[in-house]
């Protein structure tokens, strides 16, 4: 009896994980190595190691399948340390952290040169790019897959350009009636 209540648990377990959906998370450059051959816009995920808004994120929204869906089918999904010592080719420009303390890898460190570009200033924040890789706007905060859907559809559909004023924008967020699974 034991031996059958482990395997189906077991078995459970592994039917749940097929039904889960991860995020194809590549690099910026791959990103936009991507966009030339197929263009979709780049939603990149500017994180710290230390930040817990930042993991929030990852274990409660990019884990859920209806977000890890609608990302990897509409967008190029990037993870970036916005306080890591990599080395990033973006915009015929070389991006490190010059400044970047091996001994604070886990803690707060200097912001990476990328972070600056993008004039990101908390954590997380999440940047859009159009198609050709041009800033569209930074997201700032944690957000659950309702309220990231907004955007995910704001930006995939160009909606944001028809918004010049708060007020559109509000009328916008009014009338959105979200779809994914929270």
């Amino acid at each position: 009896m034991r031996t059958h209540i482990t395997i189906l648990i077991v078995s459970l377990l592994f039917v749940g994980n097929l039904w889960a959906q991860e995020i194809n998370w590549v690099s910026l450059e791959e990103a936009v190595e991507l966009q030339k051959k197929n263009p979709k816009k780049i939603i990149l995920d500017a994180y710290t190691k230390w930040c817990g808004p930042c993991k929030m994120l990852d274990r409660n929204t990019f884990s859920n399948k209806d977000v890890a869906a609608y990302i990897n089918e509409h967008y190029y999904a990037v993870k970036f340390n916005a306080e890591g010592n990599e080395e990033i080719t973006f915009k015929d420009n070389t991006f490190t952290n010059p400044n970047y303390d091996p001994a604070k890898a886990n803690r707060r460190n200097s912001p990476h040169q990328l972070s600056r570009y993008f004039s990101i200033r908390s954590y997380p924040t999440l940047v859009f790019l159009d198609e050709n890789a041009n800033l569209l706007a930074p997201i700032i905060g944690y957000k659950t897959p309702q309220q990231l859907e907004l955007y995910l559809k704001l930006f995939k559909d160009n909606k944001h350009t028809d918004m010049n004023t708060q007020e559109k924008f509000n009328a916008y967020y009014k009338a959105f009636k979200p779809e994914f699974s929270n």
